[in-house]
């Protein structure tokens, strides 16, 4: 499920049409539910529901809510996040979050601030949080040629992965220019665009 608004401008985003929050459909956590029931069947007892966007933790009440209702027919609920917001509502929603896919972003503070506007620091405390409540967590990362894609920001995503027993899976995602499309049909300059694919 794909959330509409996103406070982050990330300069390799494939959703950019999720970043407006006036841009979606208003729909209730019960209609979605009973969406997610239909497919029962063919995602089985391992699968489930992940929330995605935009930034699903925006809209915290929401996502807590179809989490809960999820939970009561014993669904996986997963949530894939940028880590770039913490509150209260937060804190609920990860009550009933089985396991969280942290879009770990960048391994520097400098870096995560030019190509995301967002703070490293948010992030880590985002991280800090989920190994508090032993959340089992993937972290994931879109290597960027000539950004972030040195054995040395490698190593240390690794190591912050070592250093968080929580984390039991690091994704390394290739670059792609699939979504370059959607920014020529939104007239938005994609910020990458002549990186190579």
């Amino acid at each position: 499920l794909f959330m509409q608004g996103c406070p982050l401008r990330c300069a390799y985003c494939h959703n950019p049409d999720t970043w407006d929050f006036a841009g979606g459909k208003e729909v209730s956590a019960e209609e979605i539910f009973e969406k997610v029931k239909r497919y029962r069947e063919y995602f089985g007892k391992d699968g489930g529901i992940t929330v995605s966007g935009g930034e699903p933790t925006a809209q915290a009440d929401f996502v807590r809510a179809l989490f809960a209702l999820c939970k009561s027919e014993g669904i996986h609920t997963a949530l894939d996040t940028s880590g770039c917001l913490w509150n209260e509502k937060i804190e609920k929603l990860l009550e009933v979050t089985d396991l969280c896919l942290l879009d770990y972003k960048m391994c520097n503070s400098e870096d995560y601030e030019k190509y995301t506007r967002c703070k490293k620091e948010s992030v880590d405390f985002f991280l800090s949080e989920l190994q508090k409540r032993s959340i089992d967590t993937w972290l994931r990362q879109v290597i960027v040629k000539g950004i972030n894609d040195s054995a040395e920001s490698v190593k240390y995503l690794y190591d912050v992965a070592d250093a968080h027993s929580c984390v039991k899976k690091v994704e390394l995602l290739k670059f792609r220019k699939l979504c370059a499309p959607k920014y020529e049909n939104l007239g938005i300059k994609f910020p990458f665009g002549e990186k190579m694919a």
